[in-house]
């Protein structure tokens, strides 16, 4: 395996071509893996992404 660097890795990822290459299997992984923890995903990120997506019926709820 080749070295990637980091302006290859982020091309890759800002090339909507390039980036339709991965397999919905490869992007849930890449999105699990790839936040350094639990502080990453928070309530204005999740709504966030909900709506890009469109989706509607998903309510956001923080619980302690």
């Amino acid at each position: 395996m080749s070295k990637l660097n980091r302006d290859d890795f982020m091309a890759f990822f800002r090339n909507d071509e390039q980036l339709y290459t991965l397999s919905a299997d490869d992007r849930v992984e890449i999105f699990s893996e790839i936040l350094l923890e639990s502080s990453d995903i928070t309530k204005q990120r999740l709504e966030s992404l909900i709506s890009n997506y469109n989706e509607g019926n998903l309510e956001v709820k923080k619980t302690t």
